[in-house]
């Protein structure tokens, strides 16, 4: 019996060709979406779901409010999980680990191999072990508790030692940054499963004794610093609340002024290991958190795609049950039931829907490298290695037949053979009763691609405002270089920046602090007394000298620009903070003294334009530019010369710069970037769902155009004898286009009617994660209507035309 249905199948699809094409192009395209991003989902939330008692593992962070405002830390302060684990019950295990990336590693030989700016090194204790397992291949977690020793993941121990087997490591040398000397005492193995715990090197935690700068760190309550993390594993039955609640307790106890109501508040939370992946508070623990609104937006994307396929192959098949009349009569006369029918016309779908998915998995590679630039380079389509991959196709096909098989084959099965037999009546019924059907299904798929048109544009226009809007600074012809962190050595500073400066192409630079843009931010809670009330409040800063507001063209509003003369106790505000503290004239704020802290003050000199610290996501915020600090003095900021139209003079630059580092930095990579690049950066996220939705829209609407096409070629076939009659009768080409296009038309135009009021109400909740945002106009609506409306009657003018321009004579002798 399944041979028969089989060889029927392939039979009406070679009767019947090119509805059949339509088909297989419509389901392959929807399949296509929906493998790629089941890819790109189940990649991310697979993160660390293998670990043992995953359910009671949790990262304990930080959350401070500033002025009523939330602000969060990943990391914790040093002192606390030393004295968590003596203080606080329910835990099981508690474990603190150290962050620090970008070592360089020697390993010494009678061939010292050298590595430079190596991530993914953490200092670790051995209880990390108890909450994070790893499969040992030598050695044993003990070690760990003595300074001075190293555990290595087996991918970078062979890279250390390529020669030696796992054994013959433990006792070998690895020096990290010169100072830091280790003895390997153990190998585990590489996660092979989806994790953000990717460490490699894991220095024990007794070793930042000997370490200054993290050692004084860690002893400070009042200092938190994202890289020093502290994870906790919970005893069976222990609350997470009661946890949280002891250590508010501890932070009263340690450091009472972070609990105190007023304008800074800090508290620790426990989040959830399954959190970690997906919290962009707090990052990942290598700070790119996947964002699970964007997953379940591409889930709705697939399945929108895979649903507009559906709805073409039902309304194609409905839409020739006419045709199909007279074999559907004669079967059922030779004794065929309805569910032999029914087997027969699933068969036909599960042929032309594996048809499709065998296109599916052959493009699958391919489409992922179109999205490479935004996805995780660990994700790759391979049925042999993700063997949930061979189950989701398989479900995908069961699925895809269904849905797009089922309504067809009730449909086609049901009819009475002396009614079907009669083609013409039946053909009438046909087009009577299950017009409405297709009509429906057809609104639905505009209403779909006329979503995807409007929220493509209003993207694409939040992110031209975004890059073209005036952010109270020069953004281009700058280049900043970060200078290592680690390098203390003053002079060596000051040797890098007079070479760059006698670069020909700098125009002029300055050493000093961030960025005026940033991701991150530095702050300080402050105290201004007018005489009558005290007004706190949180204040930004950045660090610079005088040329710092001269290369951005950040605006002097009034007073004077901070000098090289000028002691620590000078600074700039803006306009922003100048009216927090009650001037209406900015202006007026000039030789007011503002508190830090007890003992320190500063005194404004200046007042500065307002500029965006951050993204537009974020409002602008009390800001303060200090004179240049040692500390502080961790970025050179370089104004180029203008480049002449097809010169070069700025890769000339930069091959400058590059040597001048490797003279000061030879151990230390060269990295530099273009600020307005960086600028662009911060909206990478709603890049990426640009060119998601960009993709989107398109296939939404090669789907709805082909499933437009196949029913035009059946309404054009189906009245092939009324074309005829009424072009005798002196009807002209016109008149026969609108005939047949008028109906589909304005489905069309009905489907633009639904999604107008639906597209600005989701837009407009969308638009609200930006505080400075660009209008929802009324041409982004009126231009999507008009183009799918321009798509939609070209795409019919391909049949109509042709019908309409047919010889009546051969239609009227053809029927």
């Amino acid at each position: 019996m399944i041979k028969n249905y089989i060889k029927t199948a392939l039979r009406i699809f070679k009767r019947h060709k090119l509805f059949t094409f339509i088909n297989v192009i419509g389901l392959s395209i929807g399949i296509s979406a929906a493998l790629v991003i089941f890819l790109i989902v189940y990649h991310d939330f697979t993160f660390d779901k293998f670990h043992k008692d995953k359910d009671r593992i949790y990262r304990v962070v930080t959350e401070f409010v500033y002025s009523g405002e939330p602000f969060y830390n990943s990391g914790v302060t040093g002192p606390l999980p030393e004295a968590a684990k003596n203080e606080v019950t329910g835990l099981q295990e508690s474990a603190p680990f150290y962050d620090q990336g970008g070592y360089n590693v020697i390993v010494p030989g009678k061939i010292q191999s050298k590595f430079k700016n190596q991530n993914n090194i953490v200092y670790a204790n051995e209880h990390y072990f108890n909450i994070i397992s790893y499969k040992w291949l030598a050695g044993s977690v003990k070690s760990l508790s003595q300074p001075g020793r190293v555990v290595l993941a087996s991918e970078q121990a062979k890279k250390y030692f390529p020669s030696l087997s796992y054994d013959q490591m433990l006792g070998k040398q690895v020096v990290y940054d010169d100072s830091i000397k280790t003895t390997v005492s153990g190998i585990v193995e590489e996660f092979k499963e989806n994790t953000d715990f990717a460490f490699h090197d894991f220095i024990s935690f007794s070793t930042i004794q000997n370490v200054k700068d993290i050692k004084q760190q860690l002893t400070q309550w009042g200092s938190t610093n994202g890289a020093s993390q502290f994870l906790v594993k919970l005893l069976p039955g222990s609350s997470t609340a009661g946890i949280e609640k002891q250590l508010r307790h501890m932070l009263v106890k340690y450091e009472p002024d972070q609990t105190k109501s007023g304008s800074y508040k800090a508290t620790f939370r426990l989040q959830p290991l399954s959190d970690i992946h997906f919290n962009e508070h707090y990052g990942a623990i290598d700070n790119s958190a996947a964002n699970k609104t964007t997953l379940y937006g591409l889930m709705a994307i697939g399945a929108f795609l895979l649903l507009l396929a559906c709805i073409n192959f039902i309304n194609l098949t409905t839409a020739q049950a006419s045709q199909r009349a007279k074999e559907i009569g004669i079967r059922k006369t030779m004794g065929s039931s309805r569910l032999q029918l029914i087997g027969q016309f699933l068969s036909e779908t599960f042929l032309v829907t594996l048809l499709a998915v065998i296109i599916s998995v052959v493009l699958a590679p391919f489409i992922l490298t179109l999205f490479s630039d935004f996805i995780s380079k660990d994700i790759k389509f391979d049925l042999f290695v993700h063997p949930v991959v061979v189950i989701f196709i398989a479900l995908l096909v069961i699925l895809v037949s269904f849905i797009s098989g089922f309504y067809p084959a009730m449909v086609l099965s049901k009819c009475r053979p002396v009614q079907v037999l009669k083609t013409e009546a039946y053909a009438h019924g046909a087009k009577t009763r299950k017009a409405w059907l297709r009509k429906s299904l057809t609104v639905s798929q505009f209403v779909i691609a006329q979503f995807f048109i409007m929220a493509t544009m209003l993207v694409s226009k939040q992110i031209y405002y975004a890059l073209h809007k005036d952010l109270g600074f020069k953004k281009d012809a700058i280049v900043y270089i970060e200078l290592p962190w680690k390098q203390k050595n003053t002079s060596l500073k000051q040797v890098f920046v007079n070479k760059l400066r006698a670069l020909p192409q700098v125009e002029m630079l300055t050493l000093g602090g961030d960025i005026p843009s940033s991701q991150g931010w530095s702050s300080n809670a402050v105290t201004y007394k007018d005489g009558k009330k005290e007004i706190k409040s949180e204040l930004y800063h950045k660090y610079g000298d005088e040329n710092y507001i001269s290369i951005y063209q950040i605006k002097l509003l009034a007073g004077r620009n901070i000098t090289r003369s000028d002691t620590a106790s000078a600074m700039l505000i803006n306009s922003t903070y100048a009216h927090i503290l009650g001037f209406k004239n900015a202006a007026d704020a000039l030789g007011k003294t503002i508190s830090f802290g007890k003992t320190e003050q500063k005194q404004i000199v200046g007042i500065v334009g307002d500029f965006h610290q951050a993204s537009l996501r974020a409002a602008i915020k009390p800001m303060a530019i200090f004179p240049q600090d040692y500390k502080w003095e961790g970025t050179v900021h370089i104004a180029l010369k203008p480049q002449t139209v097809g010169g070069n003079e700025w890769k000339t630059a930069i091959s400058g710069m590059e040597r001048s580092w490797k003279e000061i930095y030879p151990d230390d990579a060269f990295e530099y970037h273009f600020f307005d690049e960086s600028i662009a950066k911060m909206y990478e996220k709603e890049q990426h769902t640009s060119k998601l939705l960009t993709w989107a829209t398109g296939l939404s609407i090669l789907i709805s155009c082909l499933g437009l096409l196949g029913l035009a070629m059946f309404t054009t076939n189906l009245r092939t004898k009324e074309i005829g009659v009424r072009k005798v009768l002196g009807a002209t080409v016109t008149q026969i286009v609108r005939l047949l296009s008028t109906e589909l038309v304005m489905l069309v135009l009905l489907a633009f009617a639904i999604v107008t009021p639906l597209a600005w109400w989701l837009m407009n909740k969308w638009m609200q994660n930006f505080v400075d945002k660009t209008t929802i106009s009324w041409w982004i609506f009126a231009l999507s209507g008009a183009g799918m409306l321009l798509t939609a009657f070209l795409t019919l003018s391909f049949q109509t035309i042709k019908a309409a321009i047919a010889n009546p004579v051969k239609s009227l002798r053809s029927e």
